[in-house]
């Protein structure tokens, strides 16, 4: 469409005679758009002063993955974190599992992997479209609960102790940067040697060398054995040497990772519920498959529901910056009036926003908790982060902490991951059927905010 002088000459009429707008302008020109817009009643009720909940499970302190796009393995550690302090008796706050550790074997599997896709795809032309997919971000950070659940079941996991954060996993860019360059120009020449009919396998294992040597440099070598020490509650000393990290999470975890399943809720009439859901190329850590239950969210609030009360929290992805006060934790669907700021109308549904990619999971966290009504029907979720207690000095949350109103959770909540005790037989045997697979380009993509 042309645009006219006359059709701008209406348009600047029509906001002449906006009243509400002229006085908009006034205070967004000088705060912003959400600062201008945000309802004070809202913060006021989902302040830390009314912070309590029917069913609270976890109060420990949040982690801070920083610059790093971390979150779903943060999150699914604190899980597992939470199940240690809780057996071992351990002070609030004093205990940790490595992130670094994890994301080291995470990077090295997804080099694995992109070089074993290359030379799947290289029959196709550079501009087609899986192999666009495949080098425009050869590193980065997401991943999903299956990818971290595969990490832990094939790695283990160590004490933080055993093997600390450094700059380089604390802010990730330039790492990723750096092994991005390089897998690229790996994967010219595996596609060379691919289209010419030679075995790619040796050239796989010198370049994943190089990979590691990087990853060595930038995050230290991962610990192989360690001692574990701590003291409990009552100030009693406990020690066990000459551990491996299998070793330590059988003994100190023992949870059964495969008996959790990310359950989604993606409406939509081509994505229907009580289905099993798998990604193409979604194998980047091939011991464990990609796999959800899409099922209406009434449903998955209940499986929720049902693992809180059994005093467990629950690892979830989300949409987390939609209708969010980061500073305050605060995620409500009332939180920001724009409607009446501008004078226009949101109309687009869940379902709506999801297919045309307005809305999708970016950022994994832990549900700790959730206020239930008299009625036990849910009001509000205490949510655990890992953006830690401060930004820029100032307090974020309830010392890190946030809270996110009901129907703010029907709308960006997309995945948890639930016991499959929780669920009914019908859906575990849905569960079991064979998977619709969503294209690699699909919106459902691995959280990474």
């Amino acid at each position: 469409m042309k645009i006219s002088k006359e059709q701008i000459e209406k348009m600047h009429e029509s906001f002449e005679k906006a009243q509400t707008q002229q006085v908009a302008q006034k205070a967004v020109t000088v705060n912003g758009i959400l600062k201008s817009a945000e309802n004070v009643e809202v913060l006021k009720r989902l302040s830390p002063a009314n912070f309590a909940f029917s069913i609270d499970v976890d109060k420990e302190a949040v982690a801070n993955q920083l610059m790093s796009g971390r979150c779903w393995m943060f999150a699914c550690l604190n899980t597992l974190r939470f199940r240690i302090e809780k057996e071992l008796d351990l002070p609030q706050g004093t205990f940790e599992l490595s992130q670094a550790y994890l994301a080291f074997f995470n990077k090295l599997e997804r080099a694995a992997w992109f070089m074993k896709h290359i030379v799947e795809t290289a029959d196709k032309d550079l501009n087609d479209r899986e192999v666009t997919w495949l080098i425009q971000s050869p590193m980065q950070d997401g991943g999903d609960w299956d990818m971290v659940c595969a990490l832990v079941k094939k790695y283990g996991v160590v004490p933080h102790s055993a093997m600390s954060e450094t700059h380089c996993t604390n802010d990730t860019a330039e790492v990723n940067t750096v092994l991005s360059h390089l897998l690229r120009q790996d994967a010219l020449k595996l596609r060379k040697l691919a289209r010419e009919g030679k075995d790619t396998t040796a050239t796989q294992e010198e370049m994943l060398n190089e990979v590691y040597r990087i990853l060595a440099v930038c995050f230290g070598e991962p610990v192989q054995k360690f001692d574990f020490q701590y003291e409990d509650k009552k100030g009693a000393y406990h020690a066990d040497y000459d551990l491996t990290p299998l070793e330590f999470y059988k003994k100190y975890v023992g949870l059964n990772l495969d008996d959790y399943i990310g359950v989604i809720n993606v409406p939509g009439e081509e994505n229907p519920y009580n289905r099993a859901y798998t990604i193409e190329d979604s194998d980047q850590i091939p011991e464990r498959e990609n796999l959800y239950l899409n099922v209406a969210m009434d449903d998955l609030k209940q499986m929720v529901i049902a693992q809180l009360k059994a005093g467990e929290p629950v690892w979830f992805g989300c949409d987390v910056l939609q209708h969010c006060d980061r500073m305050a934790g605060v995620m409500d669907m009332d939180l920001y009036d724009l409607e009446a700021m501008f004078g226009i109308e949101f109309t687009m549904d869940k379902a709506e926003r999801y297919a045309m990619r307005e809305s999708l999971p970016t950022h994994a966290m832990v549900i700790a908790g959730v206020d239930l009504d008299a009625d036990g029907k849910p009001t509000k979720w205490k949510i655990e982060n890992s953006w830690g207690t401060e930004n820029g000095g100032k307090k974020t949350g309830n010392n890190g902490y946030f809270v996110c109103g009901d129907e703010w959770f029907d709308n960006f909540v997309y995945e948890v991951a639930v016991n499959k005790k929780f669920m009914t037989d019908e859906q575990r045997k849905a569960l079991s059927g064979e998977p619709i697979v969503w294209p690699f380009w699909a919106t459902f993509n691995p959280v990474s905010a």
